[in-house]
């Protein structure tokens, strides 16, 4: 684990032999003394002179490594940063001593990203399935969706989804699928079923290229799904927008052949998301002028063409360097979607390749007409130019698919679908055959919606001031539904929910939640653990390690003798391991702070035994808070931190890789740009879009 390689870093830190210019021009000497004498203070005791807690051996190590591993030098700055480490329980460095070493420590990860930029490769990645459906239907301009889709959690009804206005509505109607029944029947190709959903990676989203590779077998899925859609009854003039302009034939006055070629020509540039070169536009439109002497009708030759376009890996790849397409796919259809090449590495995309990563990070599909002619003629990286066109995606009905992919994983909402509390205890979360987690999980949607459309701070996110409710839901709150709950109105398969002012800070935002305090407990209570990982990993992207394999779960219920106990006492042998501590020390606190909202989020002050609820803590061992609205506090205090977190979440979703320490001084240069404009949500993704990391090869 890479956390556990720190102490090591702190030896080579330590060791006399290593130069610490990140210009090249220091040597060994008062910051070498600086960070020697540190280590010795504050690690050794448990890293050093014989000792090798957590199984780890400082002894005997290249002084060179850490000018190699930028990965190390970044952990390092953080964990010092967080305040992570030295363990609670050892003496701890002054304010001063800290802020010295980590301004020693900054240059030397400068350093290291330089010299880690060479070894870069370039990756290609798989439409997943929520994009391959917007690609098909903006490709043909469906006026239907092309299969169902599970992983879009929210259905909008009514079409309030306008980002042009600026404005939410005060009311806005939504649906439900993965909770509900077939309330949001939507109109579809018939006869097309859907690939099997693309599982999210290790460390982000379901966009993450080294999760989105095309094996044979799923290569040959894709050929049988492209036909199927082109063969549904439903794919007709009535549904399919560009029928007329490429499907059907010709009139007889126009040369076929030409025509053809000009139908092939467009119709593989926008697939392609590049100008299409003449030796495709000759394979395809032949192989249409062969079909139509074998006497095969016009429309049903032009449905094939289309047909192996969407199962092409040009289709279903997207590109990071064109000009090793062939080999990339080569390698890709056999099995290794990570491969790449290694020229150009860190040189600027081109404006084709910024086109396609301007549509796929915020439509979630291909991009559309005027971005691809704006790419062809060179004119999409000028600053204003890609400026106006930020804000044109921006205010682009099809952000409303950036709203149905990022934020759902982002809060990691798919949890709630398998919660499922103790009927006895929580009869109130099911109604009829349906759960209250319909509603809950509708909550931090729209509330996300909102601060992106109204372009509101990124700490609305943390203490909204306003949410939204339906009337199942305010009822869900109990002793914490808003002042007009009765005025809100409801539902079971259309739900209706309006905007109401948050006058309690004990909810509003993501954080307090019903959605995520349910779907962080277990069936009889509440899981402070998962919640205190959860805000680590969610809220400043700083996810905790796996537990040991040997480390038992605590037990649902009370059990030898522990019936008087709270859940802080017995969860407290698990801080007694060495190797379960640092990490404890991290997300007690915040899972804690979350205490007095029951495993379905309603209030409570005790526990069931009558014992009082105790969630005090202090975050980042600086920041000490006895109440839920102090905790609040505490994070609010840190807009910065949780900032670069969210920049973290979005570059991530963007890039469909793991970021790197580069990634990391990026994302510096992010939260500076964002806090001189109030930390607005729409300047963030317009610095995400501006930022080096985006807009070069890597």
């Amino acid at each position: 684990m890479l956390r556990s390689r720190i102490a090591t870093l702190v030896l080579l830190l330590a060791a006399p032999t290593l130069s610490l210019a990140g210009d090249g021009k220091k040597t060994q000497g008062t910051d070498q003394g600086q960070i020697a004498a540190f280590v010795r203070s504050y690690c050794f005791e448990c890293h050093g002179n014989g000792n090798s807690e957590g199984e780890i051996d400082l002894g005997n190590l290249n002084a060179d490594a850490l000018r190699g591993d930028a990965d190390l030098a970044r952990e390092l700055i953080q964990v010092l940063d967080d305040r992570e480490m030295p363990p609670e329980d050892e003496p701890q460095p002054s304010v001063d001593q800290r802020e010295k070493i980590l301004a020693t420590l900054h240059p030397i990860l400068q350093q290291a990203v330089a010299n880690s930029r060479s070894q870069r490769t370039a990756s290609i990645r798989r439409m997943n399935r929520f994009q391959y459906n917007n690609a098909v239907i903006d490709l043909f301009k469906l006026k239907c969706i092309v299969f169902t889709l599970p992983e879009r959690a929210m259905r909008a009804h009514g079409n309030y989804f306008n980002p042009e206005s600026g404005k939410m509505p005060e009311t806005v109607t939504v649906g439900n699928r993965p909770l509900g029944k077939s309330q949001m029947i939507e109109p579809r190709l018939a006869g097309v079923a859907a690939f099997p959903q693309d599982l999210r990676a290790e460390h982000g989203y379901d966009t993450q290229g080294d999760h989105l590779s095309l094996s044979p077998l799923l290569m040959d899925e894709f050929l049988k799904l492209g036909q199927s859609i082109t063969q549904s009854p439903d794919f007709n003039a009535k549904r399919v927008g560009i029928w007329k302009s490429f499907f059907q034939p010709p009139a007889k006055a126009v040369d076929t052949e030409s025509s053809v070629r000009d139908r092939i020509q467009s119709f593989l540039t926008r697939a392609f998301r590049r100008p299409a070169n003449p030796d495709e536009v000759d394979r395809y439109s032949q192989f249409v002028l062969d079909s139509i002497a074998r006497e095969i009708d016009f429309t049903e030759a032009m449905k094939s063409v289309a047909a192996a376009t969407i199962a092409s890996p040009r289709f279903l790849y997207l590109y990071d360097h064109q000009k090793s397409a062939l080999s990339d796919v080569t390698s890709a259809t056999r099995g290794s979607s990570n491969r790449g090449t290694s020229d150009g590495m860190g040189q600027p995309i081109d404006d084709i390749e910024l086109a396609s990563r301007l549509s796929f990070f915020l439509w979630g599909s291909l991009p559309d007409e005027t971005l691809l002619s704006l790419a062809a003629e060179g004119k999409l990286s000028q600053p204003d130019v890609l400026n106006q066109q930020i804000d044109r995606l921006l205010k682009h009905q099809k952000l409303k698919r950036f709203c149905d992919s990022f934020p759902s994983q982002w809060l990691q909402l798919d949890r709630i679908i398998s919660s499922v509390p103790n009927k006895e205890n929580f009869a109130d979360f099911y109604f009829s055959k349906y759960r209250v987690s319909m509603h809950m999980m509708m909550e931090p949607l729209l509330l996300f919606e909102t601060v992106l459309i109204e372009d509101l701070p990124i700490t609305q996110l943390i203490d909204s001031d306003f949410t939204y409710r339906s009337a199942k839901l305010e009822y869900a709150y109990g002793s914490l539904k808003s002042e007009s709950a009765k005025q809100a109105g409801g539902g079971v398969t259309v739900l209706n929910f309006r905007r109401v002012p948050v006058t309690d800070r004990r909810v509003g935002g993501v954080i307090t939640n019903t959605a995520v305090m349910t779907m962080t407990s277990g069936p009889e209570r509440t899981q402070p653990i998962t919640r205190g990982a959860w805000v680590a990993g969610v809220i400043f992207n700083d996810p905790p390690d796996p537990p040991p394999a040997d480390v038992p779960p605590l037990a649902e219920k009370p059990i030898g003798g522990e019936e008087k106990l709270t859940l802080r006492q017995r969860l407290a042998a698990h801080r007694e391991r060495a190797d379960c501590r640092g990490c404890h020390e991290q997300i007690d606190p915040l899972g804690f702070a979350l205490e007095n909202f029951d495993p379905v989020g309603k209030w409570r002050d005790a526990y069931e035994n009558g014992a009082k609820i105790d969630m005090s803590g202090e975050l980042f061992r600086q920041y000490p808070f006895t109440d839920v609205i102090e905790f609040k506090d505490a994070v609010l205090a840190n807009q910065d931190r949780f900032c670069r977190a969210l920049a973290g979440h979005l570059l991530s979703f963007a890039l469909a890789r793991e970021l790197r320490p580069a990634d990391h001084l990026v994302i510096d240069q992010i939260t500076d740009a964002v806090a001189a404009d109030d930390y607005k949500m729409q300047t963030l993704i317009r610095q995400i879009i501006l930022s080096e990391s985006f807009r070069t090869r890597s």
